[in-house]
């Protein structure tokens, strides 16, 4: 039955999506039952399955827009949310209802479909998210709780988003992986993967993404720990779920708290909405979103949760790309750009210049890319590299530019996945070692396909222009309002000053990367080559992806400067931000595009790239197989020595969890309470145990046998000397009868004289 809040047009395929994670959930099923007797091992069913949700994927990405495209222009008070219940429509829809029309009066459109909304910003009418439900169980006095499918502009993405770089990644696979002993198992846990991630970010309550959120933890754990039979790997799987747990507390935490600020619902339309119409107090959402802060924590790798995150490198390098490009870690930035009014308001981002989430970000931006710079394995440096960029998104998100955070999250997915899986090229042809000094070098005449794709995934990292990441994250910096003339939320300096010398550090380590791997002369051992086309073609495809999503949102002032149309400018923004909805803050403004902010970020880059190829270009020189200076400043200043040890030893945080927190646990910690359980509970327990004893053999020898034995034998002593007594009266003679009561008579009469 169709309940909706207004009349739309809504194409089937968006109220259908749920086909999109149902496909991978079955594949996995099936390539556990029959993977092994079909031919492939099982790939078939997976790859068969990816493609047909990536073509879903573009179909719901079409319709999305047609269906904006088709709604531009109308009323404001025409696009409140449409729901597609199958059962009936909730109390939260009637609440979305009402403040949809109260925003309505707030922001009026006019004939081009924009208006302006309160506080004289301009806002775009946009149709709100399509939601298709059916009840998952009910619980009184709460309403039904609800189970279903939420699409707007972020979950389309996420959907495209997902199932590309999976499908990739499966195809990758099969020659990566081809010969290992659980090949099947992998592609079934491959599949599941997927199948958790599209069925998070389709989540209509706060309930089911945390299902969904655990479901996407199990895999990674299985998929890291993919060769547990050696210790390091099934190591750095616990330590991954472990960790993960750590931040989960604050989820469940967040999530408990929200449910009772929006009278008991886990809806997530409703609780946005709330939010946004400040319905729920601030002090509630501030709670809420801290709590779901340590969460994001550890689930996206900030800093001081983020050492599972290199360590997860321990699993098969397909893994890795799908790990760090499209899942696991981009859950916990999906999550708060999905509760977005809560952190908005909880965190009083608007005309701030520094909160938690802002300042945890621009911290995991820098520490992240210095771990990076001082790594050997190529895996660990661009395992850091998503660190710090995680931190660019968590950083967008805490200064009020959530467009360029998911767009960050977006380009990101496609050069990330481009550099894992040239990585996995290159292990692949190296004797499957990761070590760019011991292994690689001089590479890029023997591996150009791999080597092209690299520069071209590295360069969109740099954020070098036109790359796809010079786009996303000079977004991110003007919308940090650091820059004069950008007007972005707040004037966010600090993260503005952190975003700057991350562009630089960014830059360093991968020029460092390619000069290792690629330049010099060959270090190795193997006789590397070139890969077939099942590793080297998404390879390519990545790399055009790396080199082109970034004009999906250009600027208006870049497009206006480059003279193309008008229509062509910010068209992901257009398309997948949600602002002008009820569920969305109705104060929300955009950053200003600078082309000088544009020039002094990619001048950065260039020079810090620029500098530290200049180094290895003259060690070269003096060096062919060289690869570090020897004698050099860290030799001459103790200060470079040391911050040198202290990055390499990654600031100590794994000594500190694992040596003294995990270690101190069991072993002093431990032992400290099993003193204090032999020698004080149990001597309690023991003199506890001793007095009861003593005071049962009191009673026993004093009481039961000495007064209430002794009394019973009393009596029954004095009984039987009584009824001696009695038997010698009882003789048998008459005379001696009539004389007793003769006597009894006589005593009788004179008591009655006396008395009387």
């Amino acid at each position: 039955m169709l309940s909706a809040v207004v009349e739309a047009d809504i194409p089937w395929i968006l109220e259908h999506v749920w086909m999109i994670p149902a496909i991978p959930a079955l594949s996995f099923v099936a390539i556990l039952l029959f993977g092994k007797s079909t031919p492939g091992g099982g790939h078939w069913i997976g790859i068969t399955s990816v493609v047909s949700i990536f073509v879903l994927a573009c179909w719901s990405v079409v319709s999305w827009i047609g269906y904006v495209d088709d709604a531009h222009g109308a009323a404001t008070d025409e696009h409140a949310a449409v729901v597609v219940d199958e059962l009936a429509a909730s109390d939260s829809l009637a609440l979305a209802e009402e403040t949809t029309d109260t925003h309505a009066d707030e922001a009026v459109a006019g004939e081009d479909g924009h208006g302006e909304a309160e506080g004289g910003h301009e806002v775009e009418a946009k149709p709100g998210p399509i939601l298709t439900q059916r009840v998952w169980f009910s619980s009184a006095p709460f309403d039904d709780f609800k189970i279903g499918t939420l699409v707007d502009g972020q979950s389309v993405m996420m959907l495209f988003v997902v199932s590309f770089i999976s499908m990739l990644v499966h195809i990758f696979s099969t020659d990566y992986v081809a010969g290992d002993r659980r090949y099947t198992h992998y592609f079934a846990l491959l599949s599941l993967f997927t199948a958790s991630m599209l069925f998070m970010v389709l989540s209509t309550s706060t309930l089911q993404l945390i299902v969904g959120w655990e479901l996407v933890g199990v895999c990674s754990f299985a998929l890291i720990g993919h060769w547990w039979e050696e210790k390091p790997n099934s190591d750095a799987a616990l330590k991954a779920f472990l960790t993960n747990r750590v931040g989960d507390i604050g989820l469940l935490v967040g999530m408990i708290v929200l449910f009772f600020a929006a009278n008991g619902s886990f809806d997530i339309i409703t609780i946005n909405t709330m939010a946004a119409a400040g319905d729920i107090s601030h002090n509630l959402l501030l709670i809420a979103s801290l709590c779901l802060l340590a969460a994001v924590m550890s689930k996206s790798g900030q800093f001081i949760l983020h050492t599972w995150l290199p360590d997860a490198m321990a699993g098969p390098t397909p893994v890795s790309a799908l790990i760090h490009a499209a899942t696991m870690v981009v859950a916990g930035v999906y999550m708060v750009g999905r509760l977005y009014p809560v952190f908005w308001d909880g965190l009083a981002i608007p005309g701030s210049s520094i909160n938690a989430l802002a300042l945890v970000g621009g911290i995991t931006c820098v520490f992240g890319g210095m771990l990076a710079f001082v790594q050997n394995d190529i895996k660990k440096v661009l395992a850091y590299s998503t660190v710090s960029q995680l931190g660019y998104m968590v950083l967008a998100l805490g200064v009020g530019a959530w467009t360029a955070g998911m767009f960050h999250l977006f380009t990101h997915a496609f050069f990330k996945a481009c550099l894992f899986l040239g990585a996995g090229s290159l292990s692949h042809a190296c004797h499957h070692s990761f070590d760019m000094k011991a292994e690689m070098g001089g590479l890029r005449k023997i591996m150009p396909k791999t080597f092209w794709t690299f520069v071209l995934g590295s360069l969109a990292l740099a954020g070098i222009p036109p790359m796809a990441g010079f786009w996303s994250k000079d977004e991110i910096l003007a919308g940090a309002g650091g820059w004069p003339g950008t007007d972005g939320n707040g004037t966010y300096y600090i993260p503005f000053i952190f975003g700057m010398i991350t562009a630089g550090l960014t830059a360093a380590y991968m020029a460092r990367v390619i000069w290792l791997v690629f330049f010099g002369q060959y270090r190795g051992h193997s006789h590397p080559h070139e890969n077939g086309a099942r590793i080297t073609v998404p390879l390519m495809i990545l790399a055009f992806m790396a080199t082109t999503v970034g004009f999906l949102n250009m600027p208006e002032s870049f497009t206006s400067w480059l003279g193309l149309p008008d229509n062509f400018a910010e068209r992901f923004g257009h398309y997948v931000e949600p602002a002008g909805i009820a569920s969305w803050p109705s104060n929300f403004s955009h950053a200003k595009a600078s082309l000088s902010l544009a020039f002094v970020a990619s001048l950065t880059a260039l020079l810090a790239g620029v500098i530290v190829w200049g180094y290895y270009r003259a060690l070269y020189r003096k060096d062919a197989r060289a690869t570090e200076v020897t004698g050099g400043l860290r030799d001459k200043w103790k200060v470079l020595d040391m911050g040198h040890n202290l990055l390499t030893n990654k600031y100590y945080l794994d000594h500190l969890y694992t040596d003294t927190i995990a270690a101190g646990t069991k072993g002093p910690l431990a032992k400290a309470a099993y003193w204090f359980n032999q020698n004080v509970l149990d001597g309690i327990i023991d003199s506890v145990g001793k007095g009861t004893v003593g005071v049962g053999r009191f009673v026993y020898r004093y009481i039961d046998q000495g007064a209430i034995d002794g009394s019973v034998r009393g009596m029954s002593i004095g009984a039987d000397d009584s009824g001696q007594i009695l038997r010698k009266v009882q003789s048998g003679k008459i005379r001696q009868y009539a004389m007793l009561m003769f006597g009894a008579a006589v005593v009788l009469a004179a008591i009655f004289i006396v008395v009387v």
